[in-house]
């Protein structure tokens, strides 16, 4: 198993690329503490992956405020044992153009995708600084975040930001053997935000144009959380199904 006895902090894992990584995470043997704001969805994942035998516990925070972070940090800690691997999965976005957005809807998505990695990885390292052991911390980027848009004027600001976060972050924490990287998806899944997945989404790529589905970003993050990956650091790793090899405007075939 990949992950034995490793404990995982999954945000926004009640659904999506979240869910089906805390199940990967808890067939490789981790201990995985799914957070989500939705108390429903989040116990429903967590007791799915305890009746398949996995081992997985509930939380409800909202990762874009500095306490309920530490909180949720040190409840994983006293409740799993220790914390030994943060995926920073949760985002939302804006699908405005800069005329239409308000102040407060880009403060939201500041807070949420650009803010709470910030605050929610700060808040894991202390504990895997205090346990003296390393730890991984995988932060969710986003083919938006190297590109601008006609819509989502916010959140392609706020994964800019977080690629550059995840370099900074790899820098300052490596010290204490913390390793920090990006894992970027393109149109995986269900729209940020959203529950519903629409398989008739264009997703033009070279991986047989078909849709990205939450497993294959799953399985990224896990190689990423393992040892194997022991020697990657502050890089981006693009799960995009080669979108971003190809000239903007080109076709295949």
């Amino acid at each position: 198993m990949k992950l034995k006895d490793k404990v995982a902090i999954i945000t926004g894992a009640g659904r999506n690329i979240g869910e089906d990584t805390a199940r990967l995470f808890a067939k490789e043997g981790a201990k995985v503490a799914i957070v989500d704001l939705d108390k429903a969805r989040g116990e429903a994942v967590a007791a799915s992956i305890r009746a398949d035998g996995g081992v997985a516990e509930a939380f409800v925070a909202d990762v874009s405020i500095e306490a309920q972070c530490e909180t949720l940090a040190e409840a994983v800690a006293a409740k799993l044992g220790r914390v030994d691997v943060l995926v920073n999965n949760v985002a939302i976005s804006d699908n405005k153009k800069i005329m239409d957005i308000t102040l407060e809807e880009w403060n939201r998505v500041m807070a949420v995708t650009l803010t709470s990695p910030f605050i929610m990885g700060r808040a894991a390292a202390r504990q895997m600084i205090k346990q003296k052991s390393g730890g991984v911390i995988i932060n969710l980027g986003s083919t938006s975040g190297f590109y601008g848009r006609t819509t989502a004027l916010a959140y392609t600001t706020a994964k800019g930001g977080v690629a550059n976060l995840t370099k900074s972050m790899a820098i300052q924490l490596s010290p204490y053997n913390i390793r920090c990287v990006l894992a970027v998806p393109n149109k995986i899944g269900s729209p940020v935000g959203k529950d519903e997945f629409d398989p008739s989404r264009p997703t033009p790529n070279l991986c047989g144009n078909r849709p990205g589905v939450p497993a294959d970003m799953a399985k990224v993050i896990c190689f990423l959380a393992s040892d194997d990956a022991s020697f990657i650091n502050g890089s981006a790793v693009f799960v995009d199904g080669g979108v971003t090899s190809m000239m903007p405007g080109d076709r295949i075939g």
